[in-house]
C-alpha cells in the first residue's frame, strides 16, 4: 500500500493557496535584506516613475525592466565550454526568509491602464476571430498574440513584483520547496490588484468567446514566477470544483520566453484522448491509446501580453532550466475559468479538492454562483466585489480538515505518486 507523509501533504496542500479570510490587513514586519526584495522594488519604483507605455500591442523588441537594462539587448553567453573565466549563473531571486511572509489581505497602490477606475469602469474587450476559436477546439490549445498592451504588461509585472516583495504564507510551501522562485494560488483573493485585472481586463471576453459561452466565472488561478524543477507531460486536474468540459485553461505572459528551456510543449488534440484517468496528473506518454497524439507536439514561445489558452485535458509540459536557475523572469498569471451553466462538483477524495478549499457553502450540483467564484464577464458583480474586500472570501481551516479528510485513505499514496512524477522536466541548454 503506498503511504504519503504529512510533511508531503502538507507542501501540496499550502502550495495551492487561498486567502485565510480575516476581515483586515494584517502583516508582519518585513526585512528587505534578500535580493528578491530588492529587486522587486527596485522594479516596481521603476515601473511607477517611467512615462506611461502607449497602450500598443507589446512586442519582443521592448526589453523587460529588469534584469536587462533599458535598450540593452540581453547577452548570449558562448555555448563553447568555458574556464574559470565562466561568470556564475546565479538567481535572479532568492527565497524569502521566514519573517517575509505575510497574512491577511494585500492592497498594492497600482494604477489601472487606460484610465479605468477600480470597481467603476467596465471591463475591456478583445476580439477573436473564428479560426482561433476553430483551432483551440481543434488542436486543445491556441496561441493568442498581444492580447495585453504594454500599459497591461506593466501592470501585471508591478502588481507580481509587489507580491514577491510581499509574499504571502499561503506561497510559504511553494516556494520553500523549490518548486517554483515564488507560486500561490488564489492569488486574486489575497491580492486586490489581480482583483481588479479580472474586474476590467479583456480577460473575460477572450474566455467568452473561446468557450462560446456568456458567461465566465473564475474557478482559480495561479501565480507563478520561474518554475525551477519543471513539469513533464501532464493533463490538468486543479481546475476547482469543476468538470473538464466545464473548464478553460488560461496563461498570461509577462516576459520573454528563453529560447532554450520554458516553452510549454502541448500534444495536439490530446484532450480529445479517451485513455488518460481524470485524477491522473502525470501522463506516460508511451502508453497505448495515446500513438496518434505524442508526435503531433505543438511549443509556445510566449511574449509579453501573450496568452495561452487550452482544454483542461489537452497533456502538456514545461521544461526548466537544466540547473534550476532562472537567471530572467518567466513570471505566468494562469488558471481556470467555468462557463455558463457549470454547476458545484464535489472532489472530496480526490487531488482535485486542493483547489477549492474555501467555506463557499456549496454543495453538489449547486449552480456555481458565490463570491468564491467570481463572475468577470459580461460583467464583475459589485456585492462578489464586495464580499472579497471585507475578507468574507478565502481559505478556512474548518473546511481544509473536512475536505482533505478523503485523501488520507489507502490510495492517496497513488493520487500524489502522480503529482510528484511530474516534477523534474529540465531541457540541457548552453550555459551547463
Amino acid at each position: 500500500m503506498a503511504k504519503f507523509s504529512s510533511a508531503a501533504l502538507l507542501l501540496v496542500i499550502t502550495s495551492q493557496g487561498a486567502a485565510f479570510a480575516p476581515s483586515r490587513q494584517l502583516q508582519t514586519p518585513v526585512a528587505k535584506l534578500h535580493l528578491s526584495t530588492r529587486v522587486a522594488e527596485a522594479e516596481v519604483a521603476q515601473t511607477k516613475t517611467a512615462p506611461s507605455p502607449s497602450t500598443t500591442p507589446w512586442t519582443a523588441d521592448i526589453p523587460p525592466p529588469l534584469p536587462v537594462q533599458q535598450g540593452q539587448e540581453p547577452q548570449e553567453l558562448s555555448s563553447e565550454p568555458q574556464l574559470s573565466a565562466t561568470p556564475k549563473r546565479e538567481k535572479i531571486l532568492k527565497e524569502p526568509a521566514l519573517w517575509e511572509y505575510n497574512f491577511g489581505l494585500q492592497f498594492p497602490s497600482i494604477k489601472l491602464p487606460h484610465n479605468i477606475e477600480s470597481r467603476v469602469t467596465a471591463p475591456e474587450t478583445y476580439a477573436l476571430t473564428e479560426d482561433q476559436i476553430a483551432t483551440l477546439e481543434r488542436d486543445g490549445v491556441v496561441h493568442l498574440k498581444g492580447v495585453f498592451d504594454a500599459e497591461w504588461v506593466e501592470y501585471l509585472r508591478a502588481a507580481t513584483n509587489h507580491q514577491v516583495a510581499n509574499p504571502h504564507f499561503w506561497a510559504f510551501a511553494g516556494t520553500a520547496s523549490k518548486l517554483y522562485d515564488y507560486i500561490q494560488r488564489n492569488i486574486w483573493q489575497t491580492n486586490s490588484a489581480f482583483a481588479d485585472f479580472y474586474y476590467h481586463s479583456a480577460l473575460g471576453h477572450v474566455l467568452a468567446q473561446c468557450g462560446r459561452t456568456d458567461e465566465i466565472r473564475i474557478s482559480t488561478d495561479l501565480l507563478m514566477v520561474n518554475p525551477n524543477k519543471g513539469f513533464k507531460w501532464h493533463q490538468d486536474n486543479q481546475n476547482g470544483p469543476i468538470t473538464w468540459e466545464d473548464g478553460i485553461r488560461f496563461w498570461i505572459t509577462m516576459d520573454e520566453t528563453p529560447a532554450e528551456y520554458g516553452a510549454p510543449v502541448y500534444l495536439k488534440g490530446s484532450h480529445r484522448n479517451t485513455v488518460v484517468p481524470e485524477e491522473s496528473v502525470f501522463v506516460d506518454v508511451e502508453m497505448e491509446g495515446l500513438e496518434e497524439y505524442k508526435s503531433k507536439q505543438l511549443e509556445f514561445r510566449t511574449m509579453p501580453g501573450d496568452m495561452l489558452i487550452w482544454h483542461p485535458k489537452t497533456i502538456h509540459k514545461v521544461d526548466g532550466p537544466s540547473d534550476g536557475i532562472w537567471t530572467t523572469y518567466r513570471r505566468v498569471l494562469g488558471g481556470t475559468v467555468a462557463k455558463a451553466g457549470t454547476v458545484y462538483t464535489d472532489k472530496r477524495g480526490t487531488g482535485g479538492v486542493l483547489s477549492d478549499l474555501g467555506r463557499h457553502g456549496l454543495e453538489s450540483g449547486d449552480k456555481l454562483s458565490s463570491p468564491f467564484f467570481p463572475i468577470v464577464y459580461p460583467q464583475f458583480d459589485r456585492d462578489e466585489a464586495r464580499s472579497r474586500d471585507s475578507g468574507e472570501v478565502g481559505r478556512n481551516f474548518q473546511d481544509i480538515v473536512q475536505k482533505i479528510g478523503g485523501l488520507a485513505g489507502s490510495a492517496s499514496g497513488a493520487k500524489f505518486k502522480s503529482f510528484f512524477q511530474v516534477l523534474g522536466s529540465n531541457k540541457k541548454h548552453p550555459f551547463t
